[in-house]
């Protein structure tokens, strides 16, 4: 099979994300044609600086318009040129450069969409940098959706575990856990109006569906936490189980969706349910966030689900404290597996 084009969104300048960009595509570049998506000149310098044998050739989105991405071999990277709006000083963020990052993403999508890339994986952006440039933004799942018209996506974190999970002996550590969430980026005060029937059904559809068809899981298991302590206690806790979650479960079921549940959050992350499991799914982000990046931290891969498009981004931010004490000290690890990712999504999602 041929080299999957992955576009690598290089994120915020100022941040680690475009050497972990270079590093990770460098280092997978025999299996993955990554196309790095930034700054081409501030990239190729970024290079030189990390490895004089890196080569970067520029290709502008005219050009990749008018004729499509150039097939270069793996002895160099492409980078999609897209021009910075300001000078980058590293770990000082610059409102100028928060349309430069929009426009990174953008020209993913497009590329995409155009057929120039099989999938995108993301660098992190600083939601604040873009936010102070005068354009309202929550976070890449929600742009994403709304940039290719998608009504509902799902937010979705992978990952190895490593030491130290607390293996049992009787259990074996899953192969890989995977944390999806009923909510995205709410204030908590605000996720039990928005955990409702059909919102939930939405949620487990395009669950199921994606476990198919981009991770090809012939039947899903998904495993599914209550909202409150102790899933509620019967009612004596809180009744979103009762008269929410549980209902929204039975529905699934009864479309052939092996969903279980729902079970107390504090105990359902043990290796003993979780082998049984393809997925956790969580009702709020820091219910089961927490759990998956101590499990996996510095290896694990934000994943979107429900879009017409695979997208794979790191599990961390963009480290300005990192970025300012100089190149050498980031670790690509998350960047490189969410390549890794986005090329098992494409393998299992071709024909």
């Amino acid at each position: 099979m041929s080299r999957p084009r992955v576009a690598i969104t290089t994120g915020e300048p100022a941040g680690i994300g475009p050497e972990i960009a270079i590093r990770a595509a460098w280092a997978m570049r025999q299996r993955v044609n990554a196309v790095l998506v930034g700054d081409a000149a501030f990239l190729a310098m970024t290079a030189a600086e990390i490895d004089p044998a890196i080569r970067i050739s520029a290709v502008s989105t005219m050009a990749a318009r008018n004729a499509g991405l150039p097939h270069f071999g793996a002895d160099r990277l492409c980078a999609l040129d897209i021009p910075l709006g300001a000078h980058v000083q590293p770990g000082v963020l610059d409102k100028e450069n928060g349309r430069y990052v929009l426009a990174t993403l953008d020209a993913a999508i497009e590329g995409v969409q155009a057929g120039w890339f099989d999938a995108v994986a993301t660098a992190p952006v600083q939601k604040s940098t873009i936010n102070d440039a005068g354009v309202a933004f929550t976070g890449h799942t929600e742009y994403f959706a709304e940039q290719t018209g998608t009504a509902r996506v799902v937010m979705m974190l992978a990952g190895q575990p490593h030491s130290p999970w607390p293996a049992a002996a009787s259990a074996a550590v899953p192969p890989q856990l995977r944390v999806a969430l009923a909510t995205t980026h709410l204030p908590l005060k605000d996720v039990s109006a928005a955990l409702t029937l059909d919102s939930l059904a939405q949620t487990l559809n395009i669950l199921e569906a994606d476990l198919r068809r981009k991770f090809g899981l012939a039947a899903p298991r998904i495993l599914v936490a209550g909202l409150n302590p102790h899933a509620g206690e019967n009612g004596y806790l809180g009744r979103e189980e009762i008269d929410t979650i549980s209902p929204a479960l039975a529905a699934a079921r009864e479309r052939g969706i092996d969903a279980r549940g729902p079970y107390p959050a504090d105990t359902l992350f043990q290796p003993k349910y979780l082998q049984d499991a393809d997925c956790v799914l969580a009702m709020y982000h820091d219910q089961g966030l927490p759990v998956l990046k101590y499990a996996t931290f510095g290896h694990g891969v934000n994943i979107t689900l429900g879009l017409p498009l695979i997208r794979t981004s790191v599990d961390h931010g963009t480290a300005l404290d990192l970025a300012a004490q100089g190149l050498g000290r980031a670790d690509c690890s998350s960047m490189q597996a969410a390549l890794e990712a986005a090329l098992q999504m494409v393998q299992a999602s071709r024909p």
